[in-house]
């Protein structure tokens, strides 16, 4: 399983037992009940096969309340543009149905592939803060599709920070 992998969860505090991947799909479920959106299971198109999860999530990051575009995804299927292609059609999907002005994805600085998705979806880095105890890069990408009007991107490289 995706939230059980070691390697794929290491930018987690700790990969997910039974019970952790029981309460993440019991809260998903109150997500889609409460907001209409979660984590959706992504599925190959090929085979029908469950492959790792990406959808909308509401967040509170430094008092705001925002919706980010998260994803998890099958070691196995790594670099193959599936990540990105989920986080596009989630970006999509969000600026055409919610009255939202910017998406957000938290990520670890070290996290370089999911920092590679969300520059494909378009998204830059809009500032670092800790969440969760933990250093975390938001990134953010505008309706407009335009970097944040009030704040030029930042250029952030491992060991650095503004």
């Amino acid at each position: 399983m995706v939230l059980s992998d070691p390697e794929t969860m290491r930018y987690y505090p700790a990969p997910y037992d039974r019970r952790g991947v029981e309460e993440w799909i019991e809260r998903n479920r109150r997500r889609y009940a409460t907001d209409g959106h979660g984590l959706w299971s992504l599925v190959l198109k090929e085979s029908g096969e469950m492959i790792g999860d990406c959808g909308l999530i509401h967040q509170t990051v430094d008092g705001m309340a925002e919706i980010e575009i998260g994803y998890h995804l099958r070691r196995a299927c790594w670099g193959r543009g599936l990540a990105t292609e989920a986080a596009k059609a989630c970006r999509d999907f969000a600026f055409r149905t919610l009255p939202v002005k910017r998406l957000i994805s938290l990520i670890r600085p070290e996290n370089w592939p999911s920092r590679r998705v969300a520059e494909r979806n378009g998204m830059t880095v809009w500032k670092e803060i800790t969440w969760r105890e933990l250093p975390h890069l938001v990134y953010a990408v505008w309706r407009e599709g335009r970097a944040n009007p009030s704040r030029q991107p930042q250029s952030v490289r491992p060991g650095l920070s503004s």
